[in-house]
Order: C-alpha cells, then structure tokens, then sequence
C-alpha cells in the first residue's frame, strides 16, 4: 500500500450527499457493484427502464478499458498508468489489470468525488514491486494532476492516460479538447491516450435517457458525435481499429466484435 497519507480522512464521508442520486454510484450499480444507496439504485432502474442497453454500454466500457490495458502491457511495454475520473472501485481496475501482468506497474488514480476518496483505501492496495496511489483533484485541472502524478510515476518515461467516461462530463468540447492537449503534452512520446465515451448519433433510445437524466438535477454527462471523440486524439497516432464501438476494439480471439453501442473509444500513441 502507498502512502497512507494518501487515504481518506474521516471528515471526508461527511461531504457525501446520499439524499440525491450520483453519477459515480449509480455506474457502480449498473456494473454490479455494492458502493452505492438506495436512491442511486432508483436512478439507475428509473434509467435501465427507459433504455435497458445503458448496463450493456456500462460493462463494455469496462471490457474495453481491460483491452486497452492488456494491449498497454503486454504489446506497448507501458508500466505507468495516469487514469483520470476513475470512478468507484469495481472488479478489473486499472491497477488490478495491469498488475496482474506486470507486478511493477505503478498507477495513479484521479477524482474529485468524495465517495470515491472515501473508498480509495480499495484502490491503493498494490503489488509489492509496483505502486498505486490516488489524487484528489478535478479533471478541469490538469496541471495540479500532473504535479501530484509526478509524485508516484516519472514523467520522463511513457505513460498512458486513461480518460474513460469522463470527457462527458466537461460540457464544452474545447475546454476538454484542452484538458487532453495539455495533459498530453506533459507526456513523453512513447506515452499513449486511451479514450471511450457515451456517443450521440447511434441510438435515439440512448440519447433520450440521457437527456432526460441530465435534467434531473443530477450532474450531466454530454454525449458527442463519434467524430468530436475522434477528435480528442488529433496529432497521435490512432491504433488499430481506430476510434470505434467499444464492443468493436480487438475483441477477444476466435469471438465475433459485438454489437454496434453508443459508447466509442480508441487508443493513441504520442509520436
């Protein structure tokens, strides 16, 4: 484990607001975790009533990121790992995954959600050779991220930055393309940029839950076009297939690339 200075302090579960539904927990729900309450799992099933896919879209996300991160290891020769908007601990998580291949993979998780600081003793266990910790800042600030990152991982080698359902979460598209430009820019070549989000244009079921959910009061996710997530990944070089449906990028060997959803992603690596 890291740092115990790094563990949540006890003042922290005063500042979660469990009267209201939460994007974090109610995600949690949908990928058969336990960190959640019971106003998330009346969101979530108020949600999956009105578009039942959002549990498929949720888990392949997750097999994508698993995919993702295989490929980092195991082809790329990546051992460090900036996952920004990490969410809540469920099963696979960046430093699971990776460790599992690479004992002396060394991972450092970001969020500002304080349920997610108050279970990040869940995160920070790691292998003995490697390290995990966790960062509480907003993606919005990228160069508090970088300067805490540095901390745990150097950034004189490659690294790979995993954004995974989080760019949605910034409403105006330049600020997040800014958001990815300079975080990048901190990275060596050699580092590399996994994205996936919710995508707008592939299914109207999909997009009416959504905007429906984001005038609930709860905090809004914004879906983009497949080209606007593209985007994000101007000046790198887009590993094959590209930017496509999740359940679409390298597949498992030997099974067929699922069905077409509306969450897209790639991985990039800077040249």
């Amino acid at each position: 484990m890291t740092d115990p200075a790094t563990t949540p302090e006890p003042e922290t579960h005063q500042k979660i607001d469990t009267s209201v539904p939460h994007s974090a927990r109610i995600w949690n729900y949908w990928l058969g975790g336990k960190d959640n309450y019971p106003v998330d799992e009346e969101a979530g099933d108020a949600y999956t009533a009105v578009f039942p896919g959002i549990v498929t879209i949720a888990r392949s996300s997750r097999a994508f990121l698993r995919r993702n991160i295989t490929h980092l290891v195991t082809e790329a020769g990546i051992r460090q790992f900036l996952d920004v908007g990490t969410g809540l601990p469920t099963a696979d998580n960046t430093h699971e995954v990776a460790q599992r291949l690479a004992p002396d993979a060394r991972i450092v998780y970001v969020d500002n959600d304080p349920m997610v600081l108050a279970h990040a003793r869940a995160l920070l266990y790691s292998s003995r050779e490697g390290a995990t910790a966790y960062i509480d800042a907003d993606v919005t600030d990228p160069e508090r991220i970088l300067a805490a990152a540095a901390e745990t991982l150097d950034l004189s080698r490659p690294t790979a930055l995993i954004l995974s359902n989080i760019l949605g979460h910034v409403a105006d598209r330049e600020q997040a393309r800014s958001i990815v430009t300079r975080l990048m820019a901190a990275l060596p070549s050699g580092s590399y940029l996994s994205i996936n989000d919710g995508s707008r244009g592939i299914d109207p079921v999909f997009e009416d839950a959504q905007d429906g959910y984001n005038k609930s009061g709860a905090v809004p996710y914004n879906l983009r076009t497949v080209d606007e997530i593209t985007s994000f990944f101007d000046g790198l070089e887009l590993i094959e297939p590209g930017v496509v449906s999740v359940t679409q990028w390298r597949p498992g060997p030997g099974g067929p690339a699922g069905e077409v959803i509306a969450e897209h992603g790639g991985l990039a690596r800077k040249p």
